[in-house]
């Protein structure tokens, strides 16, 4: 019933607060302009719900074919540098949508006094937090709205805020959402999926991480004050009481199994309904995932370590050359079969997966969040984790690492092998990385890329790290090509995998790819004072 009872208020605050025209130029306040409404807390909360219906759980899952670790049955135009400027975008109208909708409850709160209005201000402040961080990565500066705006304001002509002003609004929004949020353990299973005080320092966590190595490795700002608040951040969460979800297979975590306040690894998810009888809101995810809306590329698939802790082809332990398209998943992180289905497992349609599947454009297809059970329906209500415990210990190592460039044994095990453990893996150390020439930067990255594998981080974190125009340029490849099993039309490398997109097909500018493209009708609506960003 908690699920029911948080939707219906959801669905109801929908039909309130949404408005025809999203751009920022004219956005009109709320349609919430009732002076009855903001008298009590029940209002508030009701209010606040709308965030999560803002947040689309298809682009967490369907962002990292915007990489190199994923691709779609249709190629992404920012993975392979073809884009163009648009007219206009989601990516630039959704979070200003959700950014009006905070700076309205906030406005609305500082003109009353009960007790607990702050909690309804920091959830509100929390997700306007949340959508400028979504701005900021992709287009750097950017305007900078902090109230609700009447057509004739001077907002509407300001221009972009240097993103370093937007970055320092971010954090103050997420301090004060720290001290005015409850925590996990006080919300309880009745309220499970509203935000946390461990919420908002975990995407603090997140953003400075993503600020201080963005710095460091596109050589701007003081990237070290950045690392340093992302470490705090992360031990901070640690301290609230999350723990990894106890399921060695690591599948489960994804899963209907996965749901509630019983998992102390979901410090936010975006909660659906029940079943098909208490059905508010769904998703498709899992039968879009098994349509090939996405499918993992080789780049991913040899990310996975041998059973050994070892890669690939460093590891005795690793068939190669593979003897058969699943051979790939011999002796590999157990991971590796949690996220990817293999021969034979139950799928939707066929019942059992083949590798021979011409939707699935690699032959490697993803699992997270796909229920069998669901496929006959198109309706799915497990819910998807916005945020997890996972994240905040990889992103505690990774601080640790670039702030210093070392880490040790002992912040390694208090995060690294906390997820190795969960799946039997060797435990990280320094003396295993030199002793088997391995790198240790390298290592830490692999771990995020396999914990966290097809769950939207893989883009925004080559852009940070300056990697893009290296990984972005390569060709797109799956499963080595077996001429006994494949059937039909595919094409193939000179050295035997299924080909997607040749290099030649694909491009990364540096001195352009790493902003995105302003919309032009936000240009043209801004009266001259917002610029397109470099080259485009």
């Amino acid at each position: 019933m908690k699920k029911i009872k948080f939707l219906i208020i959801t669905f109801f605050s929908v039909l309130m607060l949404t408005s025809c025209d999203l751009s920022l130029d004219r956005f009109p306040e709320t349609n919430l302009s009732d002076v009855n409404f903001w008298q009590n807390e029940a209002n508030f909360r009701m209010a606040c719900n709308q965030f999560q219906s803002l947040v689309n759980a298809n682009d967490i899952i369907y962002d990292d074919n915007r990489s190199d670790y994923a691709t779609g049955n249709v190629l992404n135009n920012i993975s392979d540098g073809s884009r163009v400027v648009p007219s206009t975008s989601s990516d630039w109208s959704k979070p200003y949508e959700m950014i009006f909708t905070a700076n309205k409850i906030i406005e609305k709160s500082n003109l009353v006094q009960f007790e607990g209005i702050n909690r309804w201000q920091a959830e509100a402040r929390f997700w306007r937090a949340y959508a400028y961080f979504q701005l900021v990565k992709k287009y750097g500066d950017v305007p900078l709205v902090l109230r609700v705006l009447d057509v004739k304001d001077p907002e509407f002509t300001d221009g972009r805020k240097d993103r370093e002003v937007v970055i320092q609004q971010i954090y103050d929004d997420l301090d004060f959402s720290t001290e005015n949020l409850p925590s996990f353990q006080q919300l309880g299973q009745t309220e499970y999926g509203r935000i946390s005080k461990s919420a908002s320092l975990a995407l603090k966590s997140r953003v400075a991480l993503y600020v201080g190595t963005h710095q460091k490795f596109h050589h701007w700002g003081e990237s070290a004050t950045h690392l340093q608040l992302s470490i705090n951040a992360s031990e901070a969460v640690m301290a609230e009481g999350h723990s990894l979800y106890n399921d060695m297979s690591y599948y489960h975590l994804f899963q209907l199994d996965g749901e509630g306040f019983t998992n102390k690894e979901n410090i936010l998810a975006i909660v659906y309904g029940q079943n098909l009888v208490n059905s508010i809101r769904s998703h498709n995810i899992g039968r879009e995932l098994e349509n090939g809306y996405a499918s993992v590329t080789r780049a991913m698939i040899e990310q996975y370590l041998c059973t050994d802790g070892l890669p690939f082809d460093k590891s005795l332990l690793a068939e190669w050359p593979e003897k058969t398209p699943w051979s790939i998943f011999k002796n590999k992180d157990p991971r590796m079969q949690a996220t990817i289905f293999t021969e034979g497992e139950p799928f939707g349609s066929p019942s059992s997966y083949i590798w021979n599947l011409p939707a699935i454009r690699t032959r490697f297809s993803p699992k997270k969040y796909s229920i069998v059970a669901d496929w006959s329906s198109r309706q799915s209500f497990v819910d998807i984790a916005l945020i997890r415990y996972a994240e905040i210990l990889l992103n505690y190592a990774e601080a640790v690492f670039e702030k210093d460039n070392m880490i040790s044994d002992d912040d390694l095990d208090k995060s690294i092998n906390l997820l190795r453990d969960r799946v039997s893996m060797p435990r990280i150390s320094n003396l295993f990385v030199s002793s088997n020439s391995l790198d240790m930067r390298t290592e830490i990255r692999r771990e995020r890329s396999v914990e966290l594998a097809q769950e939207g981080f893989r883009y925004d974190d080559i852009i940070r790290w300056k990697i893009a125009e290296n990984v972005l340029s390569k060709r797109l490849i799956g499963v080595t090509f077996f001429e006994d099993i494949y059937t039909g039309s595919v094409n193939v490398t000179n050295d035997g995998y299924i080909l997607v997109q040749d290099s030649s097909s694909r491009k990364f500018d540096p001195e352009r790819d790493y902003l995105y493209p302003i919309p032009v009708r936000d240009i043209s609506l801004s009266e001259g004072t917002i610029h397109q960003n470099p080259k485009w």
